[in-house]
């Protein structure tokens, strides 16, 4: 539905913490017109330049609190991501990004928060893994961006 706005186009920087690049991040918006709470988001299918990386390699920050495991975020149910709001999804990777564009795929993977599905409670015991298609809600397709690294880079600590 809002494919072509889950990332901010100039936001994809390297991330340094100790003086040393240990990833990079972006601006992602949700889409779902409605937002949700917090904890049904199930991390993202993220690849940059044809490397995936899993949601264990993912950290979400929202809300004005720091960048956050989806593990962490199973257990914000009164937390809700509203959706004018936006957020910035971190991946580790070791020395970051190199200057210049880059191609990152997306797609988010947010458990259906209205109604009652078969698969529903399944899902809460074993959400399924972002980028097969379930629980992907309003991102149906692995989106594309080519996105240009900044010049500037986040510092964390």
């Amino acid at each position: 539905m809002f494919d072509n706005f889950l990332i901010r186009e100039d936001s994809l920087q390297n991330v340094v913490r100790d003086d040393r690049i240990i990833g990079f991040r972006f601006a992602v918006r949700i889409a779902d017109y409605r937002g949700c709470i917090l904890s049904l988001h199930n991390g993202y299918y993220v690849s940059c330049d044809g490397e995936e990386f899993p949601t264990d390699l993912q950290r979400f920050e929202i809300n004005g609190k720091p960048p956050r495991t989806f593990q962490e975020i199973k257990t914000c149910v009164w937390e809700h991501w509203n959706y004018d709001d936006e957020a910035y999804l971190y991946i580790e990777k070791e020395g970051g990004l190199t200057p210049g564009e880059h191609v990152i795929g997306l797609q988010q993977s947010i458990l259906a928060q209205y109604g009652y599905m078969p698969w529903d409670e399944e899902w809460v015991k074993n959400p399924p893994v972002p980028g097969s298609g379930a629980g992907a809600g309003k991102t149906s397709v692995i989106c594309k961006f080519n996105l240009r690294l900044q010049d500037r880079m986040h510092r964390e600590g």
